[in-house]
């Protein structure tokens, strides 16, 4: 297959260093971290008014407003022009909600910080972070709705000399069609039990987007899900061939590509196929497409099933990288 082929095997390690989470009382001088409900309610609505003032100059793109969040250390790296613009766009729509927070009070010498997530089953994730010069930091996942898609903005605070300042900020895809990356994994392998493996390397490639939502993020099952994705696309490479024939169509239409397409209501199949009929006669392309649409699901398996659309882009010609080609895109809405 023309894309699965560029999906590569990427073995990721495991953290093994765990920061205990403790229950004695929090303030200045005892360590430890707190999660949620667990941090103490002022401190914690301390934490929040500094989230909803960097969410307000995120939502407004206003570079400046957002620089002067931050501490020297992160002013003196890379632009964080770019950072501000993507999260501006990717939270137009609306507010944040909270995914998780957390409070750190660590005593050692600054250095790296392992958390080991307590969350439950598959979405079971450790976070990664370097101190910098703070002991006292605040780890903040935000997350933004952005049509059928959430967004995850990471915004880490440390406690300066001078205040609490921002020592990093990014953004990451956290779910596609309403699932993070475990869960579309675990429908990736319901849908390779059936023989959908059309539809279980498409879930594992939106999975894949999703693994890292944070830079400070890895999932507990990430190395097993690179694994699976890695034997999927394997399958799925050794079945087909493309350009594949839809052999039931009087006029042999040759499926070349499968990728997925980004809408509104979510991330959708789109098969792209050449066509012998030419472009101009839209009405015999439609007649051949509803010709595909009826055997679409012998030919891939479970590609029209539970989806509410299949999309379709007709060529004349194989694309070849260096020009753009004409198309006729037909959208079959199940």
């Amino acid at each position: 297959m023309y894309l699965l082929k560029q999906y590569l095997f990427k073995p990721l390690g495991f953290l093994l260093i765990v920061v205990a989470f403790y229950g004695c009382q929090q303030d200045d001088g005892p360590a430890g971290t707190w999660k949620n409900e667990a941090i103490k309610a002022d401190k914690r609505e301390e934490f929040h008014k500094l989230n909803d003032q960097l969410f307000d100059a995120l939502k407004a793109n206003k570079p400046e407003d957002v620089k002067n969040m931050m501490s020297k250390e992160l002013l003196e790296g890379d632009p964080i022009e770019r950072t501000v613009e993507l999260i501006s766009l990717r939270s137009k729509l609306g507010s944040y909600s909270m995914l998780d927070e957390y409070y750190i009070n660590d005593k050692s010498e600054p250095g790296p910080l392992v958390i080991n997530a307590d969350a439950e089953g598959n979405n079971a994730y450790t976070l990664k972070y370097n101190q910098s010069t703070t002991k006292q930091n605040y780890v903040a996942f935000l997350l933004l709705k952005n049509g059928a898609d959430k967004w995850l903005a990471t915004a880490i605070y440390g406690k300066y000399d001078y205040g609490w300042k921002l020592n990093k900020l990014d953004i990451g895809q956290y779910t596609i069609n309403g699932k993070n990356a475990p869960e579309l994994y675990q429908q990736a392998k319901e849908k390779y039990a059936k023989a959908y493996w059309i539809d279980a390397v498409n879930d594992m490639a939106a999975a894949e987007k999703c693994f890292r939502p944070s830079g400070q993020w890895q999932y507990a099952d990430e190395s097993e899900m690179s694994r699976f994705f890695y034997k999927v696309v394997q399958q799925v490479n050794g079945k087909y061939t493309f350009p594949y024939t839809i052999g039931q169509v009087p006029s042999k239409p040759k499926i070349f590509r499968i990728l997925t397409q980004t809408m509104p209501e979510g991330t959708f199949p789109m098969i792209y196929y050449l066509s012998s009929i030419k472009l101009k006669d839209t009405l015999g392309l439609k007649r051949e497409n509803e010709q595909v649409k009826k055997v679409i699901g012998k030919a891939l398996p479970g590609i029209d099933q539970d989806k509410k659309y299949v999309l379709y882009s007709v060529f004349n010609g194989l694309p070849d990288g260096k020009k753009t080609l004409e198309h006729f895109d037909i959208t079959d809405k199940l």
